[in-house]
Parts: structure tokens; sequence; C-alpha cells
């Protein structure tokens, strides 16, 4: 039985898993925003709140305990002096979780995760709707990778030599007339 065993295996045996976690935590705070799968995000959550608590403390003791984890004394810097600030009136809830749909190759659902503050769209309520829209821009995908059908005024004219012939023909009438 499982009981009081918190957190998802990943189908990782323990030291993967903590390796895996490590260097997603370190990616994370580095890039402040990530690609991942849903589960692995979901785990994430817990362990990068943890960790930008630590980074909200700005203590020696802290310092170190978040250096047993992330081992990239840059993205640690980084923490302590621009994300736990940032973060200094937040009491916790410092990810948000974006789902994505399918992979591909193995239909695994897919999450952005990243940092709240992080994406402009979430954080300034005060913009408009139509401002959102007009920033969103939406592409339709398909298999084939072409762009569909294109209309017949937004498509380019077709030169061919008929065409060609047809036009010196008339220029040469307008250059008659004219003299």
């Amino acid at each position: 039985m499982r009981h009081l065993k918190s957190g998802r295996q990943l189908s990782r045996n323990s030291s993967h898993r903590w390796a895996m976690m490590r260097n997603l935590i370190t990616a994370l705070l580095r890039e402040e925003k990530i690609q991942t799968t849903d589960p692995k995000a979901k785990e994430l959550r817990r362990w990068v709140d943890r960790v930008i608590t630590l980074g909200k403390q700005g203590s020696l003791h802290a310092r170190r305990q978040v250096l047993s984890i992330v081992q990239d004394k840059a993205v640690v810097r980084k923490l302590f002096d621009t994300i736990g600030p940032r973060f200094k009136d937040r009491p916790g809830g410092y990810t948000r979780i974006i789902k994505l749909g399918i992979r591909r190759g193995d239909a695994a659902q897919m999450a952005l995760i990243e940092l709240v503050d992080f994406n402009e769209i979430y954080t300034n309520p005060k913009r408009k709707r139509s401002e959102k829209s007009a920033a969103a821009t939406k592409t339709r995908r398909t298999r084939r990778g072409g762009g569909g059908k294109v209309k017949a005024e937004a498509a380019a004219p077709v030169v061919t030599e008929t065409s060609k012939k047809k036009e010196t023909a008339s220029k040469k009438k307008a250059k008659s007339e004219e003299e």
C-alpha cells in the first residue's frame, strides 16, 4: 500500500526522478517558461514553489539549501536577486500551468509551465478584449503544411506568354494613338 507516499513516480527510479526534477527546476528558473508533459509540470510546481520560497528568505542558509538542489550558481544568483524579490508580497502560487494538447509522437498530454508574472497577457487585466485578439493572431495548421486555398483577390496574377503578347500589343496601340 502507498499510504502517505506523496509525489509522482513518473515511471522512473528515485535517483533518475531526483536528477530530472533538479534539471527541470534549473531550466524553469533560468528561462522562466518551459514546455514539458503535464504530470511532470504538476510535480515540478511543488518543487519550484519551495525553491522560490527559499529565494524570498534571502538568508545564507536558504541559499545553501537552494544550492543543494540547483547546482548552477548563476541561476541561484538570479533566484535570490530578481525572482525572490519579485514574489516578495505573494503568498505562494508562483507558477502557472497551461495545457497545450497532445504530443504528436506518443499522445502525451503537454503543458507549458511558467512563472506567474512572466506572461503579460495574464498579468495585465486592464487590456481590452480587442487588443488581446489583435495581439494573438491564430493560424490554422494542416497536416499537409500548405496554406489552403488562396482567394482569387489575394492571389498574384498569373503571367503567361499570351498575356504578355496582349500587353505588348495594347502598349503599341496606346503609343500609336498618342502620335
